[in-house]
């Protein structure tokens, strides 16, 4: 059974549905999932995990939030090689660019990226939406 750490930053708690989605998707697949705003983990911690979703909104100019999650994952990036790593996050404007450049920070480090690409989901997730990050979930926990 693998152990997943579901790690999230969400202010307007959109990020934080899919995250909640994502952990029961990989727990209904038999994944031992622990759920952490990035604010209560540390990079050492998040390391300790076979898998890691991550999940940060949109901010500003297509990019992660400047405050806590960049500064967090910029530690953990260069320590990513050989880990299992999925993406996700919610968005209001622009195409989806902070994603794309985050899947190329990840591919950079090495790590094995699930689905090729993260999950990226507009506004709050509706009932559709959630289900997706459910699916999401527990094709990572596979994985």
């Amino acid at each position: 059974m693998s152990k997943i750490a579901v790690i999230y930053w969400s202010m307007s708690g959109n990020t934080e549905a899919m995250a909640n989605a994502i952990a029961e998707g990989a727990e209904s697949a038999g994944a031992e999932v622990d759920v952490k705003q990035v604010s209560e983990i540390t990079v050492d911690q998040a390391l300790e995990y076979d898998k890691l979703a991550l999940g940060c909104p949109a901010m500003g100019a297509e990019v992660l939030e400047e405050s806590e999650f960049e500064p967090f994952f910029t530690q953990l990036e260069g320590r990513l090689g050989g880990k299992k790593v999925a993406l996700f996050g919610s968005y209001g404007w622009g195409d989806g660019q902070w994603m794309r450049d985050w899947q190329q920070r990840v591919d950079d480090a090495n790590a094995s990226l699930y689905h090729g690409e993260g999950l990226i989901i507009n506004e709050t997730p509706d009932d559709d939406g959630l289900e997706q990050c459910r699916q999401f979930g527990a094709g990572f926990a596979g994985f």
